[in-house]
């Protein structure tokens, strides 16, 4: 009987298990637990997830002996690509060691280097034993001959390795899913790069160029063609997306601005870089160190006055300076270069949390202006300001190289205040042209805009890249001088993807991730007491067990 019983007992977990197996094989769910939910897919993900239907393969170069730091972002980007492939089984991952090939490193190494991913050297300090490695902290994804690098460590200057690893987990989820769509999408939007506006040359911007071809159709548009057929001209600008205006030093005439206001009017995007004064830093290297700054007119103050943003001929000077160089005097037969606050290059930390700025790096603008926002029914936000110690400095007037690295400011003294530098408009335009006569006319001419939006930068030389000794672009942001790498790029590639993003990925940067990182200096403090929990405490409670089971198995056996 009781045989029969346990027969009936193991038919019964059996059936049991089949079945939940057969129910498991067709019903497929996912917990995440965190409080967070930072495994939990975003909708804008799952869309992009969704269109993937041929293998999408990505490789992850975090593999190997690196610091323990690292190693929470590797189990980070391993458990989120596991929910990518749970979603799609489509997508694929492998995590790869660059270096473990001895005789194949070296070549390794130079292939990332070549193809952008640079690598980084991280120290760590565990309990005063000093360690350092060379890391490549990026992904690549593929799919056929297509192939998109995924930067998966943020590098903040003035973060520590703590703060960098939860800004990139925080980063993750948006860093591989645009790549998924870069490798599984066809490019469609169109960029117009405005020319024949005195604006920067090619190889001034062409790390900027290079980084949107990725996305992007880029050519560059010509405003000349407005002086022959200036409808021809704003039928043609209509068929892009988005227009740049990069730095431009000549005046626009009524033609030129007629077709850069109706194309805002038809729904174009639009980024304006602009100076309103002359200054430069060539102009500071003479004699005397100074230079004479004074306004400068493109003639559209009115059109943008009228969108709700004002560019003032003015300097921003901020004791929250960029580091400069400059010879400081000689030591023997080599110069010595010592390091000043330069103010009028604000030091820019983005503060907001909009998609555009969530969870960048530094920016470095060089002669900003300031900006007034004024009302109308346009959607204003602040992107970027200045520190709160930031005075506003009127032109003409005199800029001493010398007397500026020289002052000594107590910033108690300094009045607080801080200005826009960048601002992001949303809505429905009013027209420049509204109740005036139109310098020509053209069909479906409006006078009241479709819903679009634009970013207005009060510095040109924001997206200027430098060049290197053989007079070829480097990376947009890196100085050279002080070998500092700012955020200026991922701000402006950040603002392009936020204008002509139909699907909502943008919106993924601004997804909060909390990591339980431990605080260091109470592990180092009560180092002892820890191990003796970790170590001790789980042997102890295995020994009381065992003499528990041992005492209670010999009293009921004895009997």
């Amino acid at each position: 009987m009781k045989k029969q019983k346990n027969i009936q007992s193991f038919l019964s977990i059996a059936a049991v298990l089949i079945v939940l197996n057969i129910v498991g094989s067709y019903v497929f769910h996912r917990f995440d637990l965190t409080s967070d939910k930072r495994y939990t897919l975003s909708q804008a993900t799952k869309n992009v997830l969704g269109n993937v239907t041929e293998p999408v393969f990505i490789d992850v170069y975090l593999e190997g002996n690196f610091p323990t730091e690292l190693r929470k972002l590797q189990t980070e980007s391993k458990q989120l690509l596991e929910e990518f492939n749970a979603y799609n089984s489509n997508v694929n991952f492998l995590f790869v060691d660059p270096l473990s090939a001895e005789n194949e490193a070296a070549k390794m190494a130079e292939n990332l280097f070549v193809n952008g991913m640079k690598p980084i050297n991280i120290s760590v300090n565990d309990k005063g034993k000093q360690s350092q490695e060379m890391v490549f902290p990026w992904a690549v994804a593929t799919k056929g001959e297509k192939s998109a690098k995924i930067q998966l460590l943020k590098n903040a200057m003035t973060a520590t390795t703590e703060d960098k690893i939860a800004s990139s987990v925080q980063h993750l989820e948006y860093a591989i899913t645009e790549a998924i769509y870069k490798v599984n999408t066809e490019k469609s939007k169109k960029i117009a790069i405005i020319k024949g506006i005195g604006e920067l040359d090619d190889m001034y911007i062409a790390d900027f160029l290079r980084t949107l071809k990725d996305s992007y159709f880029i050519a560059p548009f010509t405003l000349d063609s407005v002086a022959v057929n200036p409808q021809k001209t704003l039928k043609d600008l209509q068929g892009y997306d988005l227009a740049i205006i990069a730095k431009p030093t000549k005046t626009f005439n009524e033609n030129q601005i007629q077709v850069l206001d109706q194309f805002v009017m038809n729904g174009g995007k639009s980024i304006w870089m602009l100076d309103q004064v002359q200054a430069d830093m060539d102009s500071l290297y003479n004699a005397t160190s100074e230079m004479l700054v004074y306004p400068k007119d493109q003639s559209l103050g009115e059109m943008l006055f009228k969108y709700g943003v004002r560019v003032n001929p003015d300097l921003v000077k901020d004791e929250m300076g960029s580091p400069i160089k400059l010879a400081g005097g000689q030591q023997g037969s080599e110069t010595v270069y010592e390091t000043f606050n330069w103010k009028f290059a604000p030091y820019v930390v983005g503060s907001s949390t909009h998609p555009i700025v969530n969870n960048i790096d530094v920016v470095k603008f060089d002669f900003a202006n300031s900006i007034d926002t004024l009302k109308n029914n346009i959607k204003k936000t602040i992107l970027l300001s200045s520190s709160p110690y930031s005075v506003r400095v009127g032109t003409p007037s005199i800029v001493s190289l010398s007397k500026t690295i020289q002052e000594k400011v107590d910033l108690k003294t300094i009045k607080t205040q801080s200005f826009p530098l960048a601002v992001l408009l949303e809505g429905n335009f009013t027209s420049i042209f509204k109740n005036r006569i139109v310098p020509f006319k053209t069909d479906n001419y409006l006078t009241e805009g479709k819903p679009t939006k634009m970013v207005v930068i009060a510095d040109g030389d924001i997206v200027k890249n430098q060049l290197d000794q053989d007079f070829q672009p480097m990376e947009l942001g890196y100085d050279k001088w002080t070998n500092t790498l700012y955020g200026n790029k991922e701000f402006l590639v950040n603002a392009v993807n936020y204008l002509l993003d139909d699907n909502g990925l943008i919106n993924l940067r601004t997804k909060q991730v909390k990591l339980a990182l431990l605080d260091k200096e109470k592990v180092y403090a009560d180092y002892n007491y820890i191990q003796i929990i970790i170590v001790v405490l789980p042997l102890i409670v295995l020994a009381v067990f065992g003499f528990v089971f041992t005492f209670l198995r010999k009293k009921k056996y004895t009997k």
